[in-house]
């Protein structure tokens, strides 16, 4: 079974929607260029706007360190590239620079399946919607698949509601 994501279908330009659209002469003007202001006017925008965000920025940071350490179980195994976080608020998986974060009312059911052979531990969210999110973590050493199936579960039972 194939998981599509996002759209397959691409924008259709040329002159049925750009009357200024002349095929060999003039490329089709694209919705980004024409919404774009001034180079001046986006320079300024970036300088106030990166003013206004140092401020947030640091309460973000302060609230972060000022909050109670969480009550109940947590899980949390990593490796180089992947990271997967189980606790109260939720499921959050990453994969290099991807991340998506799942609510406990947003999962339908949590797999996990240890290779017979390799180091790579799995770890499948699935949401009622039947849409899968696997992420692999990569174990320094087999006896950490025990161990992560353990802490896994206390959450699960912890937090998961059938």
């Amino acid at each position: 079974m194939e998981q599509r994501i996002g759209s397959s279908s691409q924008p259709v330009e040329g002159a049925g929607f750009d009357p200024a659209f002349i095929p060999g002469i003039t490329a089709p003007v694209s919705a980004k260029r024409q919404d774009t202001e001034p180079e001046d006017a986006v320079e300024t925008e970036e300088t106030d706007s990166a003013e206004d965000t140092d401020a947030p920025a640091e309460e973000a940071t302060e609230g972060a360190e000022g909050e109670d350490e969480p009550d109940g179980p947590v899980f949390e195994a990593a490796d180089r590239r992947a990271r997967i976080v189980a606790d109260r608020k939720g499921v959050r998986l990453r994969l290099d620079e991807e991340s998506c974060e799942f609510r406990w009312d947003e999962i339908g059911a949590v797999e996990t399946e240890a290779p017979r052979f390799g180091k790579r531990f799995t770890i499948t969210v699935h949401t009622p919607d039947r849409r899968w999110y696997p992420i692999e973590i990569e174990a320094t050493a087999r006896a950490h698949f025990k161990e992560w199936e353990e802490q896994l579960d206390a959450v699960l039972d912890a937090y998961f509601e059938d």
